[in-house]
């Protein structure tokens, strides 16, 4: 943390001068003095430290200055930092304006010139006001502040990077906060683009993309070299495992992720069925734990980067980046997981982001504190999401289309949500229409199988309704079943024959890879010299881990193994060719 700052202010270079001297000497070890000769240079200066974050904690200003008086001054200056001690230098002469601006700007104390010794006349009086300064001061929140609108979809994207990434944080809602309008007012932009981030050193970021914040953060977005042994794409619990295995034995690995490390278990306020922790621990954490092994054993991981393209390159795979820059690898792992199953009700897509979120979405606990929000769906990553919110919310009400919960969620968390008071659970009933303007008011619920509906205020809809694959960027390049699901093993070897003998749509299964039948293979690959293994594609050298991968067993402990053990085929792959 930065020291606060002392301000002088004094049109007199000598004077300016002595003052700052005198004060530096006193003070320095624990305070930065900072000297300005003009009034319009002191509030320039404070602006400055007010982007930076840094705080004032004592003006002293000269009375008589030419373009602004001191009493003029301290009145400005107490707008940008309205809990500093206001001291005015004055001459004899000048008494009857300081005692007047005691009641104008609340001044705190008057000097008469010269305050020689300072030991007696300048010391005892600053030490003082530093003292009552420092017994109410709460220091500033040291990181990034974000200025944007509560139900904007564009702040709610901004919060959910920044805390899926650990990047601590400060939200300001501009129609709530005055340090908001004031850190706005001093871009000297009268209408930015909203959210904005204002950074420790004084930077600021309009409306960024994650790629810009993730730059601005000190994460890594550019690989270091353009080969490596293994690219993993996607840093959920299958690819963080990979990483972690594969770094450790040896192979230069790479993690590309196009949003936060652990992905959609990522969300997940509490796992409590996971093996070694029995308090249980958040999604949030499991994923920070094995960024941090990974990148202890040598792993790199880009952050805010999407894949859009891997095809075979001779004898290595290429990994095409959103940027257009292309990697390439000796082995790849896709473990790029699933996403929630979209919403089919009226006003749900126009209201996503300003009261609808997919997920658990972990930065709105506090926006509905107090208030009612509902949860679509009955498996565990809904029952977690409700324990979570019931810290915050009023009343936390799960929507279930089926008759229970007993068939779709873990016993432990249906007690849990049974002792939670203020979680209800309402069967046999859906969303049919979402409700508001700018954001989310009400919803209209459908009752007992749509015999009836009913119409109820609502701050917050979370939704889990099943998921889908991140494989569209695959295209045809492996084979995939009739959802998206990624094939494997000897299901990928059946694929890649049917395909041969064209029995199946080619839009399923791979156009052009060196496939596991001598016919498929190219001039620059020879013909595989096995099986594919369990966990491989029908791309040789291609794995897949996790809940993309067809047939998977969607638990986290199960990616986990999915994941150190495509490593395992990895090494046997390399090792054969």
């Amino acid at each position: 943390m930065s020291e606060p700052v002392i301000m002088t202010v004094d049109d007199d270079p000598q004077v300016c001068n002595a003052i700052e001297r005198d004060l530096r000497r006193q003070y320095r070890p624990d305070y930065r003095i900072f000297k300005a000769t003009s009034g319009r240079e002191a509030l320039n200066a404070a602006e400055a430290l007010k982007q930076r974050n840094d705080t004032v904690a004592l003006f002293l200003a000269d009375q008589r200055m030419p373009e602004m008086t001191g009493v003029e001054f301290l009145g400005q200056a107490v707008e940008i930092f309205p809990e500093a001690k206001r001291v005015l230098l004055t001459a004899y002469a000048d008494t009857e304006a300081a005692i007047k601006a005691i009641n104008d700007v609340a001044l705190d104390y008057y000097l008469l010139k010269p305050w020689d010794p300072p030991d007696e006349k300048l010391y005892p009086v600053v030490t003082d006001l530093l003292g009552d300064w420092q017994a109410a001061y709460q220091p500033v929140f040291e990181g990034i502040r974000v200025v944007g609108n509560q139900w904007a979809p564009a702040s709610h994207q901004v919060k959910e990077f920044l805390a899926r990434n650990n990047i601590p944080y400060l939200w300001l809602d501009v129609e709530m906060s005055d340090e908001a309008r004031q850190l706005i007012e001093g871009t000297g932009t009268t209408r930015p683009e909203l959210p904005c981030l204002f950074f420790p050193d004084g930077s600021v970021l309009s409306k960024p993309d994650n790629r810009e914040i993730a730059q601005r953060a000190g994460l890594q977005t550019i690989a270091d070299r353009p080969l490596y042994d293994l690219i993993i794409v996607g840093a959920g619990p299958a690819g963080l495992a990979a990483a972690v295995y594969g770094a450790s034995e040896g192979l230069r690995t790479l993690v590309v992720e196009r949003q936060a490390a652990g992905g959609q278990a990522g969300t997940s306020s509490r796992i409590e069925n996971y093996l070694g922790f029995p308090a249980g621990l958040s999604g949030a954490e499991l994923a920070r734990r094995a960024v941090t092994q990974a990148r202890r054993f040598g792993a790199e991981i880009l952050t805010a980067q999407e894949v859009v393209g891997l095809e075979a390159d001779g004898p290595t795979r290429m990994v095409r980046l959103s940027d257009g820059n292309e990697l390439h690898c000796r082995a790849a792992v896709i473990a790029t997981g699933v996403s929630y199953r979209q919403l089919q009700a009226e006003g749900v897509q126009r209201l996503s982001g300003a009261g609808v979120y997919y997920g658990a979405a972990m930065g709105e606990g506090e926006s509905v504190r107090g208030k009612d929000v509902y949860i679509v769906g009955g498996a565990n990553s809904a029952g977690q999401a409700a324990m979570y919110f019931s810290r915050f919310a009023k009343n936390v009400t799960m929507l279930v289309r089926g008759k229970s919960l007993s068939s779709t969620m873990s016993q432990y968390l249906i007690d849990q949500i049974g002792e939670t008071g203020n979680i209800s659970v309402c069967t046999e009933t859906k969303v049919h229409e979402a409700r508001g303007e700018d954001r989310l008011d009400e919803l209209v619920l459908s009752l007992e199988g749509g015999r009836s509906t009913k119409t109820v205020p609502a701050s917050g809809l979370f939704i889990f309704i099943g998921a889908v694959p991140h494989t569209e960027w695959l295209g045809d390049t492996v084979a995939r079943d009739e959802h998206g699901f990624i094939l494997s093993g000897p299901e990928a070897q059946v694929a890649a024959a049917q395909h041969a003998s064209r029995d199946i749509p080619s839009h399923r299964v791979p156009r052009r890879s060196a496939g596991w039948l001598a016919a498929s293979t190219t001039a620059l690959e020879p013909p595989p010299s096995h099986t594919p293994y369990l966990l491989e594609t029908s791309l040789p050298g291609v794995f897949v881990a996790g809940d993309v991968r067809h047939g998977s067993v969607k638990r986290v402990a199960s990616a986990v193994g999915e994941g150190s053990m495509a490593v395992m085929y990895v090494h046997l792959y390399l090792n054969s060719t």
